[in-house]
C-alpha cells in the first residue's frame, strides 16, 4: 500500500514535468482553470464572510448554553462547515473546469498518450458538446455524493477529539477521491468506459489513486495554485488511467 502511494505521487511529479516542459500544454490546461478558479474563490470568500452567521444558524440549541460550551460546539461546527464546504467545493471547481476546458484537456491526453503511453488505437474522440454533457452530468454524481459525506462529516464534527482530528483527515480523503474520478474522466472516456467502470478501476488501485489525488486536492486549496497543478494532474491522471486499465485486463 505504501509503494503504490508513493508510485502514485510519483505519477504526479512525472505529470509536471511533462507540461512544464511543454508551455503549450501548460497555457492550454491554465485557461479554464482561471475562470473557474476566480468563480470557487469568490464563492468561499462568501461563505467565509458569512460563517458565523451560518453556524449560530445551524446549531440554535446551543444558544441557551454556558458561553464556554457554546463557542467551543460552534467553533467546531465552523471548522467542520469549512472542511466540508471546501470538499464539495474542490469536486465541483474539478468538474466545471473540466466542462468548460474540455477540448484543452482531451487534447493535453490525447498528447500524453501519443508521446508517453505510445497512443490508443482505440480512443474516441470526444467533441466539446459531449464532453461538456458527460463532465455536467458525471460532477452532478460525485457533487452530490461529496455533499452526502458532507452532512455526515458535520454532523460528526460534534463528537469530542474525534471531530478535530479523524473528520479534517477523513474529508481530505473522500475529498482527494472524488477529484481523482474527476480528473481521471478524459482518458475513461476516450476508451468508451463509463463512470462505474471508473470508479471500480480506480478503487483496484486505491492507494495508487490517492498518492496522486491527496497532493493534487491539498494544493488546490491554496488559492490560483491549480493554474499549474490542474494542468499537471491532467497529464499524471491520464497516465494513472492507462496503468490501471493495464493492470486491470491483466
Amino acid at each position: 500500500m505504501i509503494k503504490d502511494f508513493g508510485t502514485g505521487f510519483g505519477l504526479l511529479l512525472q505529470g509536471f514535468r511533462i507540461v512544464l516542459g511543454n508551455r503549450s500544454m501548460l497555457l492550454r490546461g491554465a485557461l479554464p482553470v482561471l475562470l473557474t478558479s476566480a468563480l470557487m474563490f469568490t464563492g468561499l470568500t462568501v461563505l467565509a464572510v458569512n460563517l458565523v452567521g451560518i453556524v449560530t444558524w445551524a446549531t440554535p440549541f446551543a444558544d441557551d448554553w454556558a458561553q464556554t460550551w457554546q463557542q467551543g460546539v460552534r467553533i467546531a461546527a465552523g471548522l467542520v462547515t469549512v472542511v466540508a464546504a471546501v470538499a464539495v467545493a474542490v469536486v465541483l471547481f474539478a468538474g466545471l473546469t473540466l466542462a468548460i476546458g474540455g477540448p484543452f484537456y482531451e487534447s493535453i491526453a490525447e498528447e500524453v498518450e501519443d508521446t508517453v503511453l505510445g497512443g490508443v488505437p482505440e480512443a474516441e474522440t470526444i467533441g466539446w458538446a459531449r464532453a461538456a454533457w458527460i463532465g455536467l452530468r458525471d460532477t452532478v454524481r460525485l457533487v452530490l455524493r461529496a455533499l452526502v459525506w458532507a452532512i455526515l462529516l458535520f454532523a460528526m464534527g460534534f463528537i469530542p477529539v474525534i471531530g478535530q482530528t479523524v473528520v479534517p483527515v477523513l474529508a481530505v480523503a473522500i475529498g482527494a477521491w472524488l477529484l481523482a474520478v474527476e480528473l481521471t474522466a478524459i482518458p475513461f472516456i476516450r476508451r468508451g468506459r463509463d463512470l462505474k467502470t471508473r470508479r471500480a478501476t480506480l478503487k483496484s488501485g486505491r492507494a495508487m489513486t490517492l498518492g496522486f489525488s491527496v497532493p493534487v486536492y491539498l494544493v488546490c486549496l491554496i488559492p490560483f495554485a491549480a493554474v499549474v497543478v490542474f494542468p499537471a494532474a491532467m497529464a499524471a491522471g491520464t497516465i494513472l488511467a492507462h496503468r490501471l486499465l493495464a493492470r486491470s485486463s491483466r
